[in-house]
């Protein structure tokens, strides 16, 4: 069995199908790299030298952007790839904020309008309602 994988001759990183130790000599995709530090299962070894700036590309698509230069033979992890390609992470950045300030409600005709009205219980909860569309659960009242 291989050690790692390479799915495109364009791939400047391998990912390793095994824990890879330092030290140890990979061939994979045409390539030949002495592992310079540990790598886990699943994660990948650049098969060559990556320039900070430089793509690195796995399954032939740039999946980052190298944050520095990285070393043949090196682990490239969220550490040195700058990306936002599969990091859950940064999904609460992206998400509508539940209480938008002033100012972009009132530049803005399409901000998102916040309400505190009561539920089904009595209390009150915090309701975004954007097209007629509550993104709580259904309340006893409807929204006006």
């Amino acid at each position: 069995m291989n050690a790692a994988l390479v799915i495109s001759d364009r791939d400047n990183v391998a990912t390793a199908l095994e824990p890879l130790d330092k030290g140890r000599t990979i061939t994979v995709g045409g390539a030949t790299v002495v592992v310079a530090e540990p790598i886990a299962r699943g994660h990948k070894v650049a098969l060559q030298a990556i320039r900070a700036g430089d793509a690195v590309i796995k399954y032939g698509s740039p999946i980052g952007t190298a944050s520095c230069d990285i070393a043949a033979g090196t682990h490239v992890h969220t550490h040195n790839v700058a990306s936002s390609r599969g990091r859950g992470d940064l999904a609460a950045a992206t998400e509508v904020r539940l209480k938008p300030d002033a100012t972009a409600a009132e530049s803005s005709s399409s901000a998102t309008e916040v309400r505190l009205k009561p539920d089904a219980t009595g209390t009150e909860s915090p309701s975004s309602v954007v097209s007629g569309f509550s993104r709580t659960r259904p309340t006893a009242e409807p929204v006006e």
